[in-house]
């Protein structure tokens, strides 16, 4: 009886190449992740590797195209920041989805502040390892991605960085953080509030400063008061101690906009605590739509952004480095839009 291969043994790049009707080369650059090929191609060769169980052999792959075929999702956090936050994971589904479909390895780290941990990641990265790294939640004029650029690894950033004039350009996916906080404030300012108070992420992050001017240009629009702003860390502890703090220098306070979900989710909490109702007395919008949004008591309004959108950006503008080489792209911000529910 004929093998997989017309033969006996394990299938291989020809006689895939011959079940779907093409020439090995294109049934090469299919299974290399090449986007240089038709649908119809395309489409023959994957059902063709299917049907006959073909699996890539990596290692001799990676010899011929001097690529891992891996790319990195790093997070700059601490570990209890990154499973805490459901931030991270709705952006790392987005990116997983599109890395896959590409028969790539996606690798995860996180690195914190700590340099041994860092020196760790970079030795990694700069020793062939991978094809490309996305970075998430950098904080400050952080080095790595400018280092890892340099040295030849292509990197995409989720968030624009820091410093706005960056020696190198770098390419990056953000939400546009502005105009959220100007819709949270205006929505805030619409339902009567006047007296209205901001709960910050770390003001060395560029969303968090972002989110801090839209809030403040918007202010300015409206016969409202600045009531004063905190840094809640990104954190439901944080966000806690932040209106608690907000609400002790002016009681008057009658809307919050918290920067993330959960600082929002905190804010609930030290409104309760200080014989304060929501939305009645204090009304809250927070920022992300995650799945703590839907959950919180009273049900937090909030501005969506496209997380698991973002994680798909990230990953094609990448791939797209990774195959057709080039210049950085320019940056691409996604939509938000405000979602209602029953704190605001």
């Amino acid at each position: 009886m004929a093998g997989r291969n017309g033969g006996g043994g394990a299938p291989t790049l020809e006689s895939v190449a011959a079940r779907a009707g093409v020439s090995r080369a294109t049934a090469g650059r299919v299974l290399s992740g090449s986007t240089k090929v038709g649908p119809q191609a395309r489409e023959a060769v994957l059902r063709a590797a299917a049907e006959l169980r073909y699996v890539t052999n990596r290692a001799a792959r990676s010899l011929m195209t001097r690529r891992s075929d891996s790319i990195a999702f790093v997070v700059a956090e601490s570990e209890d920041r990154f499973f805490a936050d459901p931030y991270f994971s709705q952006v790392l589904h987005g990116a997983h989805g599109v890395v896959a479909r590409h028969d790539m390895q996606l690798v995860f780290a996180v690195v914190s502040g700590d340099d041994v941990e860092r020196q760790r990641f970079e030795r990694f990265a700069l020793g062939g390892h991978l094809d490309g790294a996305i970075l998430v939640s950098l904080h400050g004029d952080d080095p790595l991605p400018r280092r890892l650029q340099d040295a030849g690894v292509p990197v995409v950033l989720s968030g624009r960085p820091f410093a706005h004039e960056s020696r190198t350009p770098l390419t990056y996916v953000d939400a546009d953080n502005v105009g959220g906080a100007m819709a949270a404030v205006r929505l805030l300012a619409q339902l009567g509030r006047r007296r209205i108070a901001t709960i910050t992420g770390p003001l060395d992050m560029a969303a968090s400063v972002d989110r801090v001017d839209g809030f403040r240009a918007e202010l300015a629009a409206h016969d409202v008061v600045d009531a004063g702003a905190a840094d809640g860390d990104f954190s439901i502890a944080g966000g806690r101690r932040a209106m608690l703090d907000l609400l002790a220098a002016d009681p008057a306070i009658d809307g919050v906009f918290a920067a993330n979900d959960l600082m929002a989710a905190g804010a609930l909490q030290a409104v309760r605590e200080s014989g304060r109702r929501v939305p009645e007395d204090v009304a809250v919008v927070g920022f992300d739509d995650s799945a703590i949004a839907a959950s919180a008591q009273p049900a937090l309004t909030t501005v969506r952004q496209p997380m698991v959108e973002m994680g798909r950006t990230l990953a094609t503008l990448l791939l797209d480095q990774i195959t057709h080489g080039g210049e950085p792209q320019a940056p691409v911000i996604l939509p938000t839009e405000i979602v209602r529910r029953d704190s605001a």
